[in-house]
């Protein structure tokens, strides 16, 4: 072999180098940031905010949020998305189970967790005992201390000396999801947290809940409002109907179903005059959702024991606890 010929050696050296594809550089960040806390704290109120327009339903019963209601928003070049998460509480009947799962689980599939803490109530029983469990999830970590506009400052910051010593938060804001103060604040921050990305949702998309299950909430709301302590949490609304009319209007006929026969009185009211108040406060909302003429039927029937049947967990978005 002469010195012009290369060896096994120059031969080797000769070949191309494989180059791994270049990540693109992406302009955008889209991720998901869970909304947890005790019953009431107020983060279905802080979603509504946050997105600027109702996604989430909003009462003074507890535990209304049952499954993961996600809202879109923009900010900057980022993608949030929120995921208002069914209050967390000690369970005790399986539809208890249920929610109390699904919040943990949103927590965990977050890239964010914003734990709402209710400034008013401060650290009670119920706040405390989400703080029992946040240590165990593994998320960037955020705290919310909501109705600031009702609470002294010293008080505040004792609280926040607190919570602080009871978890690893990265920052710590403080709002009135009511009023909107300071929301943009928590918004812009979260937006900068997003990771790089594509976003993950159309630009114009303010909530993946399909509009028969946004008009179901709406309802369900109305129902909760009117009747407050009279009627069990576990009712629940269905749309059966949702029908686009000739004229540009929309039939919608829904189902309010209740545990017993006594608790149907207390729906209809007398000579109908509570189901027809409740139609009537939805159907306004319904319109301005839909942006068109709403024309609402509702009927109340009675399911028995349906907290104890799979297909309704799966039609709420809730995994069916065994046992």
């Amino acid at each position: 072999m002469s010195e012009d010929e290369p060896g096994a050696e120059g031969a080797k050296a000769k070949r191309p180098k494989k180059v791994a594809p270049a990540e693109p550089a992406w302009t955008t960040r889209a991720g998901f940031v869970a909304l947890i806390g005790a019953p009431n704290a107020g983060k279905s109120t802080l979603l509504n905010q946050l997105v600027g327009t109702k996604v989430s339903i909003v009462t003074h019963k507890v535990q209304t949020t049952r499954a993961l209601i996600r809202g879109v928003c923009i900010e900057g070049e980022a993608q949030v998305i929120f995921v208002d998460t069914p209050g967390i509480f000690r369970p005790r009947r399986r539809l208890d189970r249920a929610m109390v799962t699904t919040a943990w689980g949103g927590a965990a599939d977050a890239d964010v967790v914003a734990l709402l803490i209710d400034a008013k109530k401060g650290l009670d029983e119920a706040a405390r005992g989400v703080f029992e469990r946040l240590k165990d999830v593994r998320r960037k970590k955020i705290l919310i201390l909501n109705k600031v506009d009702l609470v002294r400052r010293e008080t505040l910051l004792a609280l926040t000396a607190e919570a602080n010593t009871l978890a690893d938060f990265d920052r710590t804001f403080m709002v009135s999801a009511l009023t909107g103060d300071h929301v943009a604040d928590v918004l812009k921050y979260l937006a900068g947290e997003m990771p790089p990305g594509p976003w993950l949702y159309p630009e114009d998309q303010i909530s993946d809940l399909p509009m028969r299950q946004l008009a179901a909430e709406i309802t369900r709301e109305k129902v909760f409002l009117r009747l407050h302590d009279e009627l069990p949490y576990e009712s629940t609304v269905e749309t059966e109907l949702w029908k686009d009319q000739k004229d540009g209007s929309v039939r919608i006929e829904q189902t309010i179903y209740v545990a017993r026969e006594s608790q149907k009185g207390i729906v209809l009211g007398k000579g109908g005059e509570t189901i027809k108040a409740i139609s009537m406060a939805a159907r306004k909302e319904l319109t301005e959702i839909a942006e068109k003429p709403v024309h609402l039927f509702l009927f109340v029937k009675v399911r028995e024991n349906w907290s104890d049947d799979p297909e309704r967990y799966r039609e709420m978005g809730l995994e069916f606890p065994k046992g």
